[in-house]
C-alpha cells in the first residue's frame, strides 16, 4: 500500500497548486501533526482514502474546528486493512499549552494503551508528532524527543515509526529516515510517501 505522510508545513503541490496525479496510487494518508485543519479535510475530499492525524504541539485549534472527513487516531490503534496504527501526538512539554507533555506525562498515555496494544497483538505502525530521543529529535527543549517511543519500538518491533515536529528545513544536519532495530523511522516533514505491504 502507498502511504502518503505528512506533517508540519502544507505541500504547495497538495494544496495550492494541486494536481490529481499527486495523489494517485495512494492508498492511505497519515498527517503527523501542526497542519491546517483546512488542507486536511482538503486532501481527505479530493484523495478518497482515509486521513488519519495525530496533534501537534500547535493544534490546540482542532478542539474549535477539527479537520473535516478526518479521523483522530490520538492514544488509539486504528486498524485499517489490517494494518495497526498506534497514534500519540504532542510535543515534548515547553510551556503550559495543550498536547505538551512531560516524559512523564507521555509514559501515562503509553500506559493506557497497554490493553490496546495486547488486544491488536502489538501495532505495526507508530505515529507520533514528536520524534523519540536520540533519533531525530533536537537539543533546545521544545524538539526533545520522548524515551518512551524507544521503549515501545524496542518491545514491540512496529516496521515503521513516524513522527512531525522537526522541520528539515531548520538547517540541522537532519534525516529523513534512520533505523531503530526492526523499525525504519522516517520524519514525515511536509510530505513523504513510503510503501507498506499490505496484510
Amino acid at each position: 500500500m502507498k502511504v502518503l505522510l505528512l506533517a508540519d508545513v502544507e505541500c504547495k503541490a497538495l494544496w495550492d497548486f494541486y494536481r490529481r496525479e499527486e495523489l494517485e496510487g495512494v492508498g492511505l494518508i497519515l498527517s503527523c501533526g501542526d497542519l491546517n485543519a483546512e488542507y486536511l479535510s482538503f486532501l481527505a475530499t479530493m484523495a478518497s482514502v482515509p486521513v488519519l492525524y495525530v496533534h501537534g504541539n500547535h493544534d490546540a485549534k482542532y478542539s474549535t474546528r477539527a479537520p473535516e472527513g478526518c479521523i483522530c487516531i490520538d492514544d488509539m490503534i486504528y486498524n485499517y486493512k489490517g494494518l495497526r496504527i498506534l497514534g500519540l501526538g504532542g510535543s515534548m512539554r515547553y510551556k503550559d499549552d495543550d498536547w505538551q507533555f512531560t516524559e512523564d506525562e507521555m509514559r501515562a498515555r503509553v500506559r493506557k494503551m497497554r490493553f490496546p496494544i495486547w488486544r491488536n497483538k502489538g501495532f505495526d505502525v507508530l505515529m507520533t508528532h514528536a520524534p523519540a530521543k536520540g533519533l531525530h529529535d533536537g537539543e533546545d527543549l521544545p524538539h526533545h524527543g520522548f524515551h518512551v517511543f524507544n521503549e515501545l519500538m524496542d518491545k514491540y518491533k512496529p516496521g515503521f515509526f513516524v513522527h512531525g515536529h522537526v522541520h528539515m528545513n531548520y538547517g540541522r544536519d537532519h534525516v529523513r529516515e534512520d533505523e531503530r532495530g526492526n523499525t525504519r523511522v522516517i520524519n514525515a516533514f511536509e510530505r513523504y510517501i513510503i510503501e507498506i505491504p499490505d496484510k
